[in-house]
């Protein structure tokens, strides 16, 4: 019996692995319960050897399967599996889109003497956003002198003086206007009248409104912005040069050329 087995593990050593161990546990059943194998016939071994594969493959596919289950119970641990933090730009509440046209509520004044457009200007402007203010009041803000007010950046600090939060800032045009600076100074008159606020303008030389009148000023002048149609195309104009010419539409493309060398305060 015991040279009978060799034999028989010496022929299952040239089949698969997993066929050696098959054949093997099948020889020492049999040989535990006195069955003889045949030595001339291979069709035994390979039906003892399938039968022993089919009574172990049970045992094998059990143990995938647990792994299988501990491994689908097992916590995730891809990137997509973990919450992903709210994009503050999405939860962001979108600006809302400034009305196509917008005139301010405003108390008009005339200046009182030919040097002080600078501080009538401004408070024109101020009138807008329910400030009071005397032209005498401005003259030391804008330090202004009978020659006039010297620039905007001189009517930007004055506002800022007088209005909570200092949100004027200056903008100068010191040549013929380029397409955009007549962009900005659009964009800057639509944000800042949208915000409550009117702008005031450096002007030289002679506009022209919408209505065909000229307004001239060969040693330049002072105005406030107080409104906007089309988007910004054109804009409403607080002049306190003449009461008779209160207030007149201008293209944006034409003030801006009007401010030419000089500057806006928005």
């Amino acid at each position: 019996m015991k040279h009978h087995l060799k034999r028989q593990l010496r022929r299952l050593a040239t089949e698969r692995p997993y066929q050696i161990v098959a054949g093997s546990a099948a020889a020492l059943v049999l040989a535990s319960s006195g069955v003889v194998l045949a030595t001339t016939d291979d069709t035994p071994v390979r039906q003892e050897t399938a039968a022993a594969v089919a009574e172990l493959a049970p045992r094998t596919d059990g143990a995938v399967t647990r792994n299988q289950a501990r491994i689908a119970g097992s916590p995730s641990t891809s990137p997509s599996a973990t919450s992903a933090k709210p994009d503050p730009d999405l939860t962001r509440a979108a600006k809302p889109k400034p009305p196509s046209t917008k005139v301010l509520d405003y108390t008009y004044q005339a200046q009182i003497s030919y040097w002080n457009c600078g501080p009538a200007a401004v408070r024109n402007a101020l009138s807008a956003t329910g400030i009071e203010r005397t032209q005498d009041e401005l003259v030391v803000p804008l330090r202004a002198t009978e020659n006039g007010t010297n620039s905007a950046e001189d009517t930007t600090r004055g506002l800022n003086q007088m209005v909570k939060g200092s949100p004027y800032k200056t903008r100068m045009i010191p040549g013929a206007p380029t397409s955009a600076q007549i962009d900005q100074l659009q964009a800057d008159i639509v944000n800042a009248v949208t915000d409550g606020r009117a702008v005031v303008a450096n002007t030289v030389g002679t506009g022209v409104d919408t209505d065909g009148g000229w307004h001239s000023f060969p040693g330049g002048h002072y105005i406030a912005v107080v409104g906007y149609k089309d988007n910004g195309r054109t804009v409403r104009i607080a002049d306190s040069a003449n009461p008779a010419t209160a207030a007149y539409w201008k293209t944006t493309a034409d003030l801006a050329n009007w401010m030419a060398t000089r500057g806006y305060s928005a």
